[in-house]
């Protein structure tokens, strides 16, 4: 969770051949979205709610590190069409999250974005893009340096509703 693509298929099949590595990441992109898209999968408590009402108020864009076509397959699975104003990920780009955030950053005029995200590379996108960034705990990553911990996405929703201004 939270890697590239390509580096999870070589870190769960190490050993294999490069001509073996790159046939797995190229077959198992497609089957990814495929198997997402038909057994879905179940968005944390508060989300899709919580992202309507934020949309309300804020341009919203994704960060990720998966594979093209993932993020447009979750949207679409999730009921969350037109609420996202743009993404990036590795998948279209083969860059790193930090460079696909600050890529997000430019082509959208940003002028004070904030970062959520429960993995490292999340921090760390934000630390290189100089934004702050908000842990969000209850997701994959244990997170020390943060500006913010939430527990919960309504957390989250209710802190930015009142206008959440970084430290």
């Amino acid at each position: 969770m939270g890697k590239p693509h390509e580096i999870c298929v070589r870190d769960t099949f190490a050993g294999l051949s490069e001509e073996q590595l790159a046939f797995l990441v190229n077959d198992t992109l497609t089957e990814d979205n495929l198997m997402v898209r038909k057994h879905g999968g179940d968005l944390y408590d508060g989300v899709a709610n919580g992202l309507e009402q934020l949309s309300r108020q804020y341009r919203l864009f994704i960060v990720s590190n998966c594979q093209a076509g993932y993020i447009e397959t979750f949207v679409e699975l999730n009921g969350l069409e037109g609420l996202f104003v743009d993404f990036e990920c590795w998948g279209n780009t083969g860059n790193s999250k930090a460079e696909n955030l600050a890529k997000l950053i430019e082509r959208n005029s940003l002028t004070r974005p904030v970062m959520v995200g429960d993995m490292e590379s999340d921090r760390a996108g934000a630390t290189h893009c100089g934004i702050p960034f908000i842990h969000a705990a209850y997701g994959f990553g244990e997170i020390i340096d943060c500006d913010l911990r939430i527990d919960s996405f309504n957390e989250l929703t209710e802190i930015l509703q009142k206008g959440y201004s970084a430290p």
